[in-house]
């Protein structure tokens, strides 16, 4: 076995040490003849000194010895007027120079010792095997060992049917003769794909903790360098440690940063990251699965990752981490409560059942946003209140209690969110409405309504998207009916209603006049919601087509708001009495109103409050409506 020796900073002070003695010596062998000053006096004046040269504190020269013989002499320089005087006394003298030995000692290590300061920091600073600042082909994967894991999939919840399909990996890390001696090979590459939030990164490190091995975790975006080629050297680095440390799991997050088709970039084939994603896809093709080592990786954008990453033999099994369901939301829920302290009236399922649509990393934020809230409010325990307050921060955003707006503005305001849950209470199979509030929230609501579904829904009907879009045009047609006129609070719901009708009739083909064809645009994303106000312009049909399209948008939005105007005009009374208690308490819970509907049902509704009295000071900022 090779013998490696420790390096030690001994070893070249030693060296210095003899390379100084060394030097003094060959220099008191070989140098010119020292002389006393007076010596040197006396030779002047017998003719014996041939040449001299005159430094600061010494005078080297040659001169004529007993035998004739030119020799080389050196002398330390005197004072002349004091050397008269000695002279005239017959006395001998000589002059010395102080001793430099500690000068020129430090002259030379403290260069050296500087030197060897910055080399040691450089080398602290690279860390172990190199991995650091000069090493730009290094990779920068973090590295954990399996017993610094703490991750199992007990930590995991809402996501079942996806530690079903991880359950192989882990038996494949464990007990990989299982499945060899029937033949089989584990595939090389796992892709976890579903929107942000949803745990893939979790999930990863969970099947690591369950394996028992170590975990390569690293992004993307750290493969691609400024300096060319430095890429698919941290590839080629990364694999040949993942040989090392097999069995393994290598976590690769954001793959779409790197692994994005090629041909998509501004720079043409040639560009960093295309090298680089060649140098993974060559790797991950000659990789030899036995090895032990599992390659996952994470992505919310899988339609724009090159193909040959998702072919068979590399990323060949595709594993979803979807938003959860109501029974995911509430396993999760379970798993964050642990660490919080909850009253006794703390009702999960209610708060699952009001947070459709929300991944658990919003869910573990609601909590979080709870206790917060609770410990802002010096109570020992978080309550149900602590968690709705939540919810409304995070989906309607931080409540504006310091802006002030006039009275003419929020009876508006009132009226407008008393339309949208009218509509939304006389349209079938419309979500049930959960909360009214007319407390401004977050960038420009000045209002909302809150919705709570009564199940989870993955596909709509026609007539219940045509209810959708009729909820959001409630608002605006009940601003028409009491002032007469609109406002700007309801660009959003005209915006949000006109983008969901062309959706009906450019992708679901459920118009009239344009026929069962889709006009959508390709390679739209899977998991991440995009703004059609800035989504590229890719029309693909005529200019005939886009004209009968937007007739017909038009008049869709037409016959609809015709529709509620009729919808609203029959329950004015109710429309009066919901905006005028909502004015008074500004927050009108579920329950309340469906009471005030079933009382005008029963024609039992109670007179309208009075509207209290608000200072007219000028508003800031009106905004639009959620």
């Amino acid at each position: 076995m090779e013998k490696h020796h420790k390096f030690s900073i001994w070893y070249v002070l030693l060296g210095i040490w003899f390379v100084l003695i060394l030097n003094n010596v060959i220099s008191s062998q070989i140098g010119p003849k020292q002389i006393p000053y007076s010596k040197f006096l006396e030779q002047v004046r017998a003719d014996k000194v041939k040449e001299i040269a005159i430094g600061k504190d010494r005078i080297t020269g040659k001169m004529l010895d007993e035998r004739g013989s030119e020799v080389t002499f050196t002398t330390v320089r005197v004072s002349p007027d004091l050397a008269k005087e000695l002279q005239g006394h017959e006395v001998e003298f000589r002059g010395e120079v102080e001793s430099t030995f500690l000068r020129t000692l430090f002259s030379w290590m403290v260069p050296i010792f500087l030197f060897l300061g910055v080399w040691y920091f450089m080398m602290k600073r690279m860390g172990p095997g190199g991995q650091g600042v000069m090493n730009f082909a290094g990779n920068k994967a973090k590295i954990f060992a399996e017993e610094d894991i703490p991750t199992r999939f007990d930590d995991v919840a809402g996501v079942d049917e996806a530690k079903e399909e991880l359950e192989e990996i882990i038996q494949f890390l464990r007990t990989p003769e299982k499945f060899s001696r029937l033949g089989g090979r584990m595939p090389k590459g796992v892709l976890l794909v579903g929107p942000p939030g949803t745990g893939k990164t979790l999930l990863s490190r969970a099947v690591a903790g369950e394996a028992g091995v170590p975990f390569f975790s690293i992004s993307g975006s750290e493969f691609v360098e400024l300096f060319v080629g430095m890429g698919a050297a941290r590839v080629r680095d990364l694999f040949k440690q993942a040989r090392e440390k097999a069995p393994c799991i290598v976590f690769i997050d954001e793959l779409d940063a790197l692994g994005k088709a090629r041909g998509m970039g501004a720079m043409g084939g040639h560009d960093e990251r295309e090298q680089t994603l060649q140098q993974l896809l060559v790797e991950m093709d000659g990789f030899d699965p036995r090895v032990g080592v599992i390659i996952m990786a994470a992505t919310n954008r899988p339609e724009i990752l090159d193909p040959a990453l998702l072919r068979a033999g590399r990323f060949d099994r595709q594993v979803l981490v979807d938003k959860p369901d109501l029974n995911g939301r509430l396993a999760i829920l379970e798993v964050h409560a642990k660490r919080i302290v909850l009253s006794q009236d703390v009702n999960l399922k209610a708060l699952a059942q009001r947070t459709p649509g929300l991944s658990g990393a919003d869910l573990e934020n609601i909590l979080n946003e709870g206790a917060l809230l609770a410990a802002r409010a010096n109570r020992d325990e978080v309550t149900m209140a602590d968690l709705d307050e939540a919810v409304d921060r995070i989906v309607g955003g931080l409540e504006k209690k310091n802006r002030v707006i006039n009275t003419e503005e929020k009876k508006r305001v009132a009226y407008h969110e008393t339309g949208h849950a009218l509509v939304a209470a006389f349209t079938p199979k419309a979500d049930k409405v959960h909360k009214i509030s007319i407390i401004p929230r977050g960038i420009a609501a000045l209002g909302y309504t809150e919705q709570r579904p009564t199940e989870d829904r993955y596909l709509m009907s026609t007539s219940e998207l045509e209810g959708k879009v009729e909820v959001m045009l409630g608002g605006r047609v009940a601003e028409h009916i009491i002032f007469g006129e609109g406002s700007t609070g309801a660009a959003n719901d005209l915006q949000r209603a006109t983008d969901l009708v062309r959706a009906m009739l450019t992708q679901y083909g459920m118009g009239t006049t344009l026929g069962p064809v889709t006009y959508s645009r390709r390679n739209q994303p899977v998991f991440i919601p995009q703004d059609s106000a800035f989504a590229p312009s890719q029309q693909e049909y005529s200019e005939a087509t886009a004209a009968a399209l937007d007739e017909e948008i038009r008049r869709f939005m037409e016959d609809h708001e015709q529709r509620v105007e009729n919808l609203l005009t029959k329950h004015r009374d109710l429309l009066e009495n919901v905006a005028q208690r909502l004015l008074s308490v500004e927050v009108l819970e579920g329950k309340e109103f469906e009471a005030l509907i079933k009382a005008e049902a029963e024609g039992d509704l109670p007179e309208p409050p009075p509207p209290p009295e608000i200072d007219k000071e000028p508003a800031q900022e009106p905004g639009q409506e959620a």
